[in-house]
């Protein structure tokens, strides 16, 4: 049963979820989350140098850093994605983040289907800084697809596999917002605290939104759309949330 827990070094609070990260980060009291984006992607350790340089530059640590968005160049296998995930995880461990398969940073990684990266990269990321937010919890839901949780192979657990019709992708959105409330609300949170929603498919899904995401409040300050692909095969929806985090590009 997932858990919140407090990470004292970076000054959030997360989700216990899996190794290779976390179901989200809430800033502590008297902290607020920022988020940097690339201009462009950045390979996987170039990002984590830029990161920790910028976290350097304005006096936070590397384990302020609470959340990532990752671009990979094609869906992984079962085995592919593990491989990958072990992988990105060692520079976590090196800076004291990641510790006895514990990871509190929440994460998205996704494949963008046209012009794809050649490497893993960096797309974005996120880190606490002091300061208070005054317009609410400052926070970052990590991205989920249509699969269930648990052990064994994603195809085992993935919502109409192979379904992209306009009934499959309304129960795969129905069921990765589901995600995303359950992943809300061991924070007390829910849609009114989100000011950000990001929809990540390569198929159609304008059938749904006033439905699935309009009524539903998960649209309020409307949807981002990334022509991507979720990381593992055989998934075809992923949503992302957070709120009330300041934004920057670099």
């Amino acid at each position: 049963m997932p858990t919140v827990e407090r990470f004292a070094a970076g000054n959030y609070r997360f989700l216990t979820h899996q190794f290779q990260y976390s179901g989200g980060v809430v800033a502590e009291p008297g902290y607020r989350i920022e988020r940097a984006r690339f201009v462009r992607p950045i390979p996987l350790s170039e990002g984590f140098d830029a990161i920790e340089a910028h976290l350097s530059r304005i006096g936070r640590p590397p384990t302020a850093m609470c959340a990532c968005e990752l671009r990979s160049p094609g869906q992984f296998t079962d085995a592919g994605f593990i491989a990958f995930n072990r992988q990105y995880v060692q520079r976590l461990e090196a800076w004291g983040t990641f510790r006895d398969d514990v990871n509190p940073v929440a994460r998205s990684n996704v494949c963008p289907e046209v012009d794809p990266p050649a490497t893993p990269c960096f797309y974005a990321f996120s880190y606490t800084v002091p300061g208070d937010e005054p317009g609410g919890k400052s926070f970052v839901i990590a991205g989920s697809g249509e699969a269930g949780e648990g052990s064994g192979d994603y195809a085992s657990r993935i919502i109409r596999p192979g379904d992209t019709s306009a009934g499959g992708m309304r129960d795969k959105a129905r069921f990765v917002l589901g995600a995303m409330e359950q992943r809300m609300a061991p924070f007390g949170l829910g849609w009114a605290d989100v000011t950000v929603t990001q929809l990540y498919t390569i198929f159609e899904v304008h059938g749904l939104i006033a439905d699935e995401f309009v009524k539903r409040g998960a649209a309020a300050g409307g949807i981002t759309w990334h022509y991507t692909r979720p990381p593992v095969q055989g998934l075809d929806f992923e949503v992302d949330v957070r709120g009330f985090v300041r934004e920057l590009i670099l």
